[in-house]
């Protein structure tokens, strides 16, 4: 944060878009593997954000937090990305009660599953890493998956949307219906 003011004299928007995917159950997720997910997806956010609040306190800033779909919905084989990118939403809204006097909006986007390289990455590990993204393309309702630049704008739109606080945004081409 010191070097954000240092680098642009104040601190307008954050947006908390780091986070880590790991496969696995309850039964099959180690304890280490589920700590490392809610470290990175959740506690990240947390530090993050309480770094920034004084700074956006001055300007009215405004927080988005990237939590994904399947918090809204339950994904199979992924229960610690699951319940980290859930307890985002909750984490969110939390967050925009307690600095709604502070004129600081906290929203959070759920994006679908998006052709990152992170995408491309777990896809890869797959032995027949082109089977498993037709598969992957197959399960989403609208046959494609999104695009970094859909869920760019919509965070825009989060970034800019006055009137938006403690919303949660679904970006997933229909994945949450």
């Amino acid at each position: 944060m010191s070097e954000t003011i240092e680098r642009y004299g104040q601190l307008d928007i954050l947006v908390n878009n780091a986070g880590v995917v790991v496969p696995g159950k309850v039964d099959n997720t180690s304890p280490e593997d589920w700590d490392r997910t809610m470290a990175v997806n959740v506690r990240g956010v947390y530090l993050l954000s309480k770094f920034a609040i004084p700074h956006l306190r001055k300007t009215e800033g405004t927080i988005i937090n990237v939590a994904s779909a399947v918090a809204l919905m339950g994904a199979k084989d992924r229960a610690a990305y699951t319940a980290s990118k859930g307890a985002l939403i909750s984490l969110t809204r939390a967050i925009a009660i307690d600095y709604m006097d502070d004129r600081i909006r906290v929203n959070c986007i759920c994006p679908g599953t998006t052709d990152t390289p992170s995408l491309k990455d777990r896809l890869s590990k797959f032995p027949d890493s082109e089977a498993a993204r037709r598969e992957f393309i197959e399960r989403q309702p609208l046959r494609r998956f999104g695009r970094p630049e859909e869920i760019a704008e919509r965070i825009l739109y989060l970034a800019t949307a006055e009137f938006c606080t403690g919303t949660c945004l679904s970006v997933d081409g229909g994945m949450a219906i």
